[in-house]
Formats: C-alpha cells, structure tokens, sequence
C-alpha cells in the first residue's frame, strides 16, 4: 500500500484561476435551465477529464481500464491453457444439450430487462518516474467550478467540436425531410429490410452446433448490410460479425487483449467525453452518490472513503468542492483508492497518480486530505490493509465495477462474494453500490448471446438518437468500448470472459446473503435526478425505482442501477440519508 497526507495548516488557497481563455460549448448552469433545480457540481468532473487530456502524456500511454482487464483476461486465459480445458467445446457441449428443450420457447420479458454498459477509463503500459513531472498548473484550472457562482458547471469541459450537439440539444431528433425520397436513400430503405438480428441469432446457432461453414456463409451475408458508419443495427452487426468471427477462429481472447494497445488512454477518454454528454447515466450516478453522502456527513469531522475501483477518481472531485463549502470548514478527508495491478514494475503507480491529482484539489480547496493507494486483485485485500479508525464517518463505494469480479460460475470459489464480506468486515456507515445491470452472463452461448444482442442494441440505438453518426469520438466509444465488451462477452469463454453482470435483483439476493440490509433511498435526491433528466435529455432515457434501487435505462430496458446500503446487525442505531422515507 502506498499512501501520502496534506495536512491542513500546511495548505494555502492561491484563489480562483481565470478561466476565461477556454472557449467552450453552452452547458447548463447550476440549476440546469430551471431556477427550480437544485445545483450540482458536475462541471468539476467534466474540466478534470479535459485538464487530463491537456496536460498529461496520454496520447502515448494506454487506457488504464482497458489494460486492467486485458491483463485479467490473458491472464486468467492462460491458466486455462495450462490446465489444458476446452472450454469453447465444453460450452457449446453444454448448450446443444440446453437447446434439445429450450429451442423455441419464448421467454417473457420484464419491463425491467437486465443488461449491461460502463465506461470507466484507463490504463498504462509505458512507466514515469515522477509525478512531479506534470505541469500543476493546468490542474489548478481543471478542478475549478465557477467562483462566483458555487456549486455551478456553467464552465464547460472542452472546446466546440463541428458536429458535436450541446448538452441542451442532445437526444434532440431533426425534423423528418418532406417530398419523395431520393434514389440512394430508397436504396438505403431496402437494406433495412434484412432482418439483422435473426442473421446474428443463426449465425451464433451454426458457431453452437460447430456448422463453421454455415457460420461463414452468414457472416458473409452480415457483412454485407453492417457497417461501423451506418445506423445503430448496422454498428452493432458490424461489431457482433466482428465478434462471432473471434470465436470461429478461436481468437477471442487473443482479439480481446489487443483493444489495450490500440488506442491511446486520450483517445479513450475524449470518447468517454462524449458518452458522458450523450447521456445522463454517469452525471445522474454522480449526484445520487455524491449528495447521498454528503447528508450522511453533514456533522462529520472525519472522512474515509473506500473506493472500490477507483480508476482515474472522476467521482469525487464534485464532492471534494462541497465539502470544501460547510460553513463549519471542512472535514478531513482520506480516501482509499483500490484497483488492479497495472503490469510492469511498478503496480501501483497509475492508482498513486490518481492520489495525487486529487490531493492537488483538495489542497486548492483546502480539504484536509490523506490518500492511500491500494493496487491489489480485490479479493486478496485484508481488514488490516484499510486502516480504519472508528472516530471516522467510513463509507465503502464501488460504482459498476463488481461485474469484472469472478462469480461462482468461473471459479470455484466466488472472488465477488468474498469482496463482499470485505465490505461488511469494514462495517462502513454507508455502502454505495452501483450495478451495470444485466442478463447474459449464462454458460450457454446462444443463450447468453440473445442477451447481450438485447442489451447493446439498446446502446446503439441510444447513441444514435443523441450523437451525429459522423462525430469521431462517438466512432472510437463504440469500436473501443461497446465492441470491446461485445467481444469479451462473445468471443471468450472460461475465466478470460470477465464481462459478468448480474441483475440488480440478483445483486438484491447476494448482498443479503453477505449480510447487508437496504437503505431507503432519499426522495428529495431522487425528485432532483428524474427532474433533470427529463428536462435535459431525451425523452426516452429511464429513470425509475424498483424496491430501494434508482434505475436509469433506455426505452423500458434498464441499464443501470445504484443502491445503498449497510451490515444488517447495525441497522436501525441511527437515521443514515436524513428524509428516507
């Protein structure tokens, strides 16, 4: 574990930078258009991503999540060839038998359909000695929200791309083009009448049943009427062809790995840029997470975070600036950032270097700060690693990414499971729990292939109601990580496949097994949430509560879900969220 301090006598605020030299897209202020609106500070997320991408060494140093999990899958892939398992065969074994009495049979959806999605950033290869190398000041800039408006994001994140729709316009559809269409866009009018999922479904019943000549022969047809250009089913054809054809050739791991050493950690991130415009799922996480939290610790006079895959720490810099706002002062704030190893010899330098950045901001804000870098497989983590002291306020958090954690339907024992009974070991006043929600992570192929063709249809379809088909960062999110995920899921079997999600109501059950007990959720929160959302965004993104879960979708499909929670033998000893009921 690596970690460092700031204490808070030793911080002087050098004031607010003029950031008038940015020029920038119109966003929504504080109040989003609507003076009726609660604020936010999400800007602070959106100017920290940018500030990375100006001032860091990015376009030579790969996306870290990307490389987490390459290394996971080659990793965990190679353990399989020395034990010498095929489990392709034994997969597709397993659901020829299946399909002897499930062929045919329709399966009755609920409005809540389980399904999957998450960007998270990236990775490094290449290793760099010093921290110290960076240039602060471009920090200083980035971490800023408006002084003279707190708690505002009316300072945009990027400058203006040609193409590129404003956060007010997204999901905004052009008005249909009047008079009798033209040749090419009759010509276009009858490519879409190939039924394209009922191409991909046999094609992944031919792979199943190994019928490779069959399988080609569709792959042939679907490449014909896909493109990485086109409409939404026409993206996603051409990713899942790409996919299927993986698996044909026995390459899935081999093509999922190389993803990590493609594309540049600035490429990827400009794409998560546009991800996170196009829709509200990680701004409406943000302040669910952040302002949930916030009630929690409104008398605190210590804070420790523990942060399950913290990657690049894009979720705290907004809670950072409020905390700095208490009319008491702040509180001290430590923060426990946990990810992967990154491969080299120094593993924990990409999780340290988040550390940094944000004792960078909690000293220009003059939050008392601690960081401790933790750079281990989750489940290998021990009590006494944390550190935790009692006289503080303990809240554990991890935000979509349990799904990487290996169940029991990969190895023997259950890595997610033991992560868990961490989290209650920690007994933690508050555990956040966001859930990419999904349903195909089964053992048989064509089962789970229906799944995920149901879920990233939902996302291509998504981003084609709120991005230009031209704009190039919406190009590299879906190739770099909608057909990335697309891959792991298709092409790779056995413990290479680390796209595992579960539905939240799965995760309902395995949280109570570990012992936790459900918190109600805050209903002024939750007002604030499904406010902006239909203000600002499309008119068919979901939000919706089931039980004690908020669930953000598209079209009736959920996508995501967030929870909170807390050990049951401690419940009821005090009120956590303030109005929760």
């Amino acid at each position: 574990m690596a970690g460092f301090e700031y204490d808070f006598p030793s911080i002087t605020s050098s004031g607010p930078l003029n950031l008038s030299n940015f020029p920038v897209d119109a966003l929504p202020g504080e109040h989003d258009g609507d003076s009726s609106l609660p604020g936010d500070t999400f800007g602070a997320v959106l100017q920290y991503l940018n500030q990375m991408l100006m001032g860091e060494d990015l376009e030579q140093r790969p996306c870290m999540y990307q490389e987490l999990s390459a290394l996971q899958a080659a990793e965990k892939s190679f353990y399989d060839a020395l034990t010498g398992v095929e489990i392709i065969k034994v997969a597709d074994e397993k659901e020829k038998e299946r399909d002897k009495f499930t062929n045919g049979s329709a399966k009755k959806r609920n409005h809540y359909r389980q399904d999957d999605e998450h960007v998270e950033a990236g990775r490094a290869t290449k290793q760099f000695a010093s921290y110290a190398e960076e240039p602060t000041e471009i920090f200083d800039e980035a971490l800023l929200c408006s002084s003279s408006n707190a708690g505002s994001w009316d300072l945009s994140y990027c400058e203006a791309k040609p193409g590129r729709r404003n956060n007010q316009q997204i999901g905004l559809t052009q008005e249909p083009k009047r008079g009798r269409p033209r040749a090419s866009e009759r010509k276009l009018n009858i490519r879409e009448v190939v039924d394209m999922r009922s191409l991909l479904t046999q094609c992944a019943q031919s792979i199943s049943d190994f019928d490779n000549r069959t399988a080609n022969q569709l792959l042939n047809q679907i490449r014909q009427h896909s493109s990485p250009h086109g409409d939404g089913n026409e993206r996603l054809a051409h990713y899942f062809a790409d996919a299927l054809e993986a698996r044909v050739s026995g390459m899935g791991t081999t093509m999922y790995t190389a993803f990590s050493t493609r594309v540049s950690a600035a490429d990827t991130l400009k794409a998560y840029q546009a991800y996170i415009l196009a829709s509200p799922f990680r701004k409406m996480s943000n302040i669910l997470t952040g302002k949930t939290i916030q009630k929690l610790t409104t008398e605190a006079s210590q804070i420790h975070i523990i942060d399950f895959g913290i990657l690049y720490g894009f979720h705290w810099p907004c809670f950072i600036q409020a905390l700095s706002k208490r009319p008491r002062g702040p509180p001290k704030l430590r923060i426990t950032g946990i990810d992967l190893p990154q491969p080299g010899l120094r593993p924990a330098e990409r999780v340290e270097e988040t550390g940094r950045r944000l004792a960078h901001y909690c000293k220009k804000f003059n939050v008392p700060f601690e960081y401790h870098a933790i750079a281990r497989k989750w489940e290998t983590i021990s009590l006494e690693e944390l550190k935790i002291d009692r006289c503080e306020t303990v809240i554990a958090t991890c935000l979509y990414r349990l799904r990487n954690v290996p169940d029991e339907t990969s190895v023997t024992s259950s890595a997610r499971d033991t992560v868990l009974h961490l989290i209650k070991k920690i007994n933690p006043d508050l555990f956040v729990h966001g859930i990419l929600n999904g349903t195909y992570n089964a053992p048989f192929f064509v089962m789970r292939f229906r799944e995920a063709l149901h879920h990233f249809s939902s996302l291509f379809d998504m981003f084609d109601k709120t991005l230009p088909r031209h704009d190039q960062d919406r190009l590299v999110f879906e190739k770099e990580v909608l057909g990335r995920q697309s891959m792991n899921v298709i092409a790779c079997e056995g413990t290479a496949r680390i796209e595992r999600p579960e539905t939240y109501k799965q995760w309902q059950a395995r949280n109570e097994r570990a012992g936790f007990r459900q918190i109600p959720l805050n209903k002024d929160i939750v007002k604030e949430v499904r406010a902006k959302v239909k203000l600002q965004y499309h008119k068919d993104f979901l939000v919706d509560e089931d039980g004690k879960w908020i669930l953000q979708g598209w079209k009736g499909r959920v996508i995501y879900a967030l929870s909170y929670w807390k050990p049951a033998h401690e419940l009821g000893t005090r009120c956590l969220l303030g109005k929760d009921t």
